[in-house]
């Protein structure tokens, strides 16, 4: 049987434990930050809200476009996304860490995805000139970046007139944007919240680029 004071001992050490990781995690909200390649089994662990099918629903990629995804990490929804957009679409896989570019370029070829292009590149200062984009997406990722509302700036930049741009976002990501901040921020770069799915601790919202006056 197990003493009473074994169970005070145990209680005490999963709550200092519980302090340290919640220690952590407002450590790195306030220090916005990419995931670390060390950690990038993480990033490939089941997503029950997010999930795979639910992007490719909401964004819509079409065979032949042209479509950037922002921060793709180890690529959990790039083959997804390039798949839908073959034979003659291409998806621009952006990331800051080049690790994570060499990652996603051998993952993708070992699918079979020749038309995945990653690159390493920085979300606030895109490489590509204005009305690029069919669509745009980024998972888990805008609460990482320093300016977000500069990042959301560049996808309003580089998407064409009528393009469409799906961000999602869920709990216990420390960087987790909530809908309403999000719809704001978007609102202010010009971007028109069109449709989401999901619920307040997990999401997908969909954004539209004003099509160009006739």
């Amino acid at each position: 049987m197990v003493s009473r004071r074994t169970v005070r001992v145990v209680a005490s050490l999963l709550g200092l434990a519980a302090l340290a990781g919640l220690g952590y995690a407002l450590r790195w909200r306030s220090n916005p930050s990419p995931c670390p390649y060390s950690q990038r089994r993480w990033i490939d662990l089941s997503r029950p809200v997010i999930t795979r099918s639910r992007l490719h629903d909401l964004l819509d990629p079409r065979p032949g476009e042209l479509i950037l995804e922002l921060g793709p990490g180890t690529g959990y929804y790039t083959g997804t996304i390039a798949q839908a957009v073959e034979p003659t679409g291409t998806v621009h896989a952006v990331d800051i860490q080049q690790s994570m570019v060499g990652h996603l370029r051998l993952r993708t070829r070992q699918q079979g995805h020749r038309n995945v292009e990653p690159i390493r590149g920085d979300g606030q200062r895109l490489p590509y000139p204005d009305d690029s984009f069919d669509a745009a997406s980024l998972v888990l990722v805008l609460g990482e970046i320093p300016e977000p509302e500069r990042a959301l700036a560049e996808l309003e930049r580089v998407l064409k007139p009528g393009g469409r741009l799906v961000i999602g976002e869920a709990l216990p990501d420390p960087h987790f944007v909530p809908l309403e901040t999000l719809r704001r921020r978007a609102r202010r770069q010009g971007l028109e919240f069109d449709d989401h799915v999901g619920t307040r601790a997990g999401y997908f919202a969909r954004f539209t680029v004003p099509s160009a006056a006739p």
